[in-house]
């Protein structure tokens, strides 16, 4: 892995989006601990092309995401593998809070008041990032949440994992193709705190290592070296558009 590109850290309840390039990777660190970093993948030259969590799950036989594991477009492409998940469980189903849910668990407290203290919740905070883009409600589509774990009791009871990330962990996502990626770090809508949790989280952007043959991400399942192959033929299409 190369040196560090750029840095930048995201205060909590904040939001932010990036292009980042076929053969970048984008670092996440929990900065405090008990982080959440909610994110939507889309294709920037076919806003259409989006993150798909079914397929994304589905191929790859699992529920939950973590080292190894690919994240795959509508379109059969993989957006950008997962390198690098200290947490070893990255949450796939927990969706985002919106005002209402924020409102009836933390309180109201609105920017013209409390300014970058205010109680955003992730679903406000996706939107007025994909509106940037043209994008509005119908493209937010099933989301990720780093640094989160929410797995099933006996019962099949859907559970938050209190503490699953601590200060310093981080998740490595190695992009494959060009992909503007969408991000806020409100809290999860499952999170017990009594008080609103305000977790900052760092980013950093690098230029990854070439792919290799016996590349983890790559040989995880049968399915991920479609999903690669797929890759190669649109990069190598969308290169030959720029000659």
């Amino acid at each position: 892995m190369s040196s560090e590109i750029y840095t930048e850290q995201f205060p909590g309840a904040s939001h932010w989006s990036l292009v980042v390039g076929a053969g970048q990777t984008l670092r996440f660190t929990d900065v405090e601990g008990g982080a959440n970093l909610s994110l939507l993948f889309y294709n920037p030259r076919n806003l259409l092309e989006r993150y798909n969590a079914p397929d994304t799950l589905k191929c790859q036989h699992t529920f939950k995401l973590s080292t190894g594991n690919c994240l795959y477009s509508d379109m059969g492409r993989i957006f950008c593998s997962i390198t690098r998940d200290d947490t070893g469980w990255i949450d796939t189903v927990g969706g985002l809070a919106n005002k209402a849910k924020v409102a009836a668990k933390w309180g109201e407290r609105d920017y013209q008041s409390a300014h970058n203290q205010w109680k955003q919740n992730g679903h406000d905070s996706l939107l007025v990032e994909v509106a940037k883009y043209g994008l509005g409600k119908r493209d937010l589509a099933a989301n990720l949440n780093l640094f989160s774990k929410v797995a099933t009791d006996d019962e099949g009871n859907l559970v938050f994992a209190e503490g699953h990330s601590k200060a310093g962990d981080s998740i490595e996502l190695r992009f494959e193709m060009e992909t503007l990626v969408v991000l806020t770090t409100c809290p999860h809508p499952m999170n017990p705190a009594t008080e609103y949790p305000f977790r900052p989280v760092a980013m950093a952007l690098l230029n990854a290592d070439p792919v290799s043959a016996d590349d983890a991400c790559l040989n995880h399942r049968p399915e991920n070296g479609r999903g690669f192959e797929n890759n190669r033929r649109y990069n190598a299409a969308v290169q030959h558009s720029h000659c």
